[in-house]
């Protein structure tokens, strides 16, 4: 905890994007699961799921100390609950990578030529999400060395705009894929189609929350 405290005094967001690369190592391996997945390659999956959640539990750790840390007296030139609220979204982007994870490990099913490339289409578009909020993050340190105002913020709030509209693109993409799901319900068993919608879900959290994310820190700078 001492480490994450002097983080904070050097910038109140370098503990912020130290928990972001974390869940970046746990957002990375989602396409080569995927991959696996639908190759039905099961050791593959079981070595990449059984990785995520060793790296999730890591964020979970560091979550825990970036919180702990906030509850000291230190001067932050943020409020404190707005930081809490960047580290939990971020922390959840890795739980829900884990649960996609798991789910993948329960069944195989093997590749599923009528929607699989509309799948890969879905997870790109999630990871593609997910990539523009880390790249704000990554620039919140500008921002404050900005005073959260100037070119910076503006380029923040459209770079916020782009991700509400990526993630749009994500449940179009959702709705075209779930489609494809139910038009052929008749040919997967209850149980297959059951842990399809659940990876669907968990996947797709990664684009909602994402944007979550995004209009926090665009909020945050409408506060300043």
């Amino acid at each position: 905890m001492r480490t994450i405290a002097k983080l904070f005094g050097r910038s109140p967001f370098i503990p912020i994007q130290t928990h972001m690369n974390k869940v970046a190592e746990a957002v990375g391996r989602l396409s080569p699961l995927t991959e696996a997945f639908l190759a039905a390659d099961e050791p593959t999956v079981a070595r990449l799921a059984g990785e995520i959640t060793e790296i999730e539990i890591a964020a979970d750790t560091l979550k825990a100390d970036i919180t702990n840390s906030l509850k000291g007296g230190m001067f932050l030139p943020v409020d404190r609950s707005r930081l809490v609220q960047f580290v939990v979204i971020q922390d959840s982007i890795a739980d829900k990578i884990q649960n996609a994870s798991m789910l993948m490990t329960l069944k195989r099913l093997g590749a599923q030529p009528r929607f699989s490339d509309q799948f890969r289409r879905y997870r790109d578009k999630n990871l593609e999400t997910y990539e523009s909020v880390r790249q704000i993050i990554r620039q919140l340190d500008e921002l404050l060395e900005a005073s959260f105002g100037g070119a910076e913020a503006q380029q923040v709030i459209q770079m916020v705009a782009s991700i509400s509209d990526l993630e749009d693109e994500a449940d179009d993409i959702q709705v075209d894929l779930l489609r494809m799901l139910f038009a052929h319900e008749d040919e997967v068993s209850h149980g297959e189609f059951y842990l399809w919608m659940r990876i669907f879900r968990q996947v797709g959290q990664l684009a909602d929350l994402s944007e979550r994310l995004a209009n926090r820190v665009r909020s945050t700078l409408q506060l300043k």
